[in-house]
């Protein structure tokens, strides 16, 4: 049975293989894939979340989406809220472990950093590098606590259709074809190099990785509701709409 028909709003949370879910998201809908990469919540909240009201307001109405069937991207699900509520779109996105996440976050962003271009464009970014924060430092501060909660501020993930877990990508990518593409084969591409397919858990101490649970202790609760909902959304005889 395939996903109701409407727009497809993919929201991207860093650092969960979006990036290569966005591969498979462009092979299949072209030039109808609009990529919103414009919004990165690691300013004020009080700022992101007014930001993430008014484009509420604007994106019914904007003419970009014209002939859209997709959007994917960094942004606030609020954002588009008024076209998932109304149930003109349906929400998708993926959740990794949040100590995973936030590894494979700091590793990116010092491999990626580019001193002419980032600094003024991702000032956070900037921060870290010149301040040379350690993993400890980057993953216990205040600046990226509870990313997932920060991205999903105002809309929760019972407005979800569909919900893929990190480490268990490539079965629950053929899920979501399987579900809201036709049933069109699809591919786990690897964007980042030893990911999304990979399973293994980051090498952290037992004391660090704890700390960090107890940091993001939202994030951590965000993660084990997706955990349940992929157990529900697995079993025989349980629709995807049920198990959400």
């Amino acid at each position: 049975m395939i996903d109701g028909d409407g727009m497809l709003i993919s929201l991207h949370l860093p650092k969960t293989a979006g990036t290569s879910f966005r591969s498979t998201l462009l092979s299949h809908f072209g030039a109808t894939l609009y990529q919103d990469y414009r919004d990165w919540p690691d300013q004020h909240p009080a700022s992101r979340n007014l930001a993430a009201v008014l484009g509420a307001v604007r994106v019914p109405f904007s003419s970009k989406l014209r002939g859209m069937r997709c959007v994917h991207g960094h942004f606030l699900a609020l954002k588009y809220g008024p076209l998932i509520v109304s149930g003109r779109a349906r929400a998708v996105t993926w959740l990794r472990h949040p100590v995973e996440r936030l590894v494979s976050h700091y590793h990116h962003w010092q491999r990626t950093y580019d001193v002419a271009g980032d600094a003024k464009v991702f000032p956070l970014h900037a921060r870290m590098i010149e301040e040379r924060w350690s993993l400890a430092r980057f993953c216990l501060g205040p600046e990226l606590r509870n990313l997932y909660r920060a991205f999903l501020w105002g809309m929760g993930i019972r407005w979800f259709r569909f919900v893929g877990v990190t480490e268990h990508y490539a079965e629950d990518l053929a899920a979501f074809g399987e579900r809201f593409l036709g049933g069109a084969a699809v591919t786990c591409h690897h964007e980042n190099s030893g990911e999304p397919c990979s399973e293994g858990r980051a090498m952290v101490s037992k004391a660090l990785r704890a700390a960090i649970e107890r940091h993001h202790a939202a994030d951590m609760a965000l993660y084990a509701q997706a955990l349940r909902l992929r157990e529900r959304r697995i079993q025989p005889g349980v629709s995807m709409r049920e198990g959400i």
